[in-house]
């Protein structure tokens, strides 16, 4: 399912001829010549682009980095693989030639790997609210909106919130939690098995082990939620029906 929004271009365009235009009137601006090996790579991408259905994808970020520039505010320079881009270049989404540095367009987007290109961009924080506001107005309040990101609960918390739903001694659940090594996705059931002080007490008291018990069923459960401090969705249709 497409749910990119369509974007309005001239009368006398289609949006592939439109996204075309635009890229060679970058490229007069970015370039003292149109090389061959420019050219080449353009139709290349456009070529892509065009099957692949992402034009309208593109004619958005550049209609929005256009309101940001026009309205000082500051964009990034351009992240990751979008600067491989050299239509993204062309349309001034980043500001890194790709010929110059041999960065490649097929790490942004090829016709082997299906799915969205990621275009990461960053926005002066100070006025970032002005560019949602932008694009809310643009394509509707209902089809624009933040993302909600969720906290899990970790090993360490989980085990300190059951203690003090169970009313165990606070000091001593504190010690326990502090078992828990300080790893990237460590769980409960792991560190059992990695930490022999906190098998010991598990296996040796019984209110403890009623605690990490109780804390493992915790552990990974969605304990408060926040906005993404980045993530920004535009739809064609209104968000509430998805």
């Amino acid at each position: 399912m497409n749910l990119i929004p369509s974007f309005r271009v001239p009368d006398d365009y289609s949006v592939d001829e439109y996204l075309k235009k635009l890229c060679y009137e970058g490229a007069k601006k970015r370039y003292e010549s149109i090389t061959k090996e420019i050219d080449r790579r353009i139709q290349r991408e456009l070529e892509v682009i065009e099957k692949m259905g992402f034009s309208e994808y593109f004619l958005i970020v550049w209609d929005l980095i256009k309101f940001a520039r026009n309205n000082s505010i500051r964009v990034g320079p351009g992240r990751g693989s979008a600067a491989g881009s050299i239509v993204s270049y062309l349309l001034g989404i980043t500001d890194i030639e790709p010929l110059k540095y041999g960065l490649l367009f097929e790490r942004f987007l090829n016709e082997e790997r299906k799915g969205m290109p990621d275009i990461d961009i960053d926005f002066c924080y100070e006025k970032r609210n002005e560019v949602i506001r932008y694009v809310s107005k643009k394509y509707g309040d209902r089809r624009v909106a933040q993302l909600i990101t969720f906290g899990t609960m970790a090993a360490r918390q989980a085990i300190r919130d059951a203690g003090r739903v169970m009313e165990a001694p606070y000091a001593e659940v504190d010690r326990i939690a502090k078992m828990i090594p300080m790893e990237l996705n460590v769980t409960i059931e792991n560190s059992l098995n990695l930490v022999p002080d906190l098998k010991e007490v598990y296996e040796n008291d019984k209110k403890i082990r009623e605690v990490i018990d109780t804390a493992i069923s915790l552990e990974g459960i969605s304990r408060q939620d926040s906005i993404h401090a980045a993530g920004v969705v535009i739809s064609s249709e209104d968000l509430y029906n998805y």
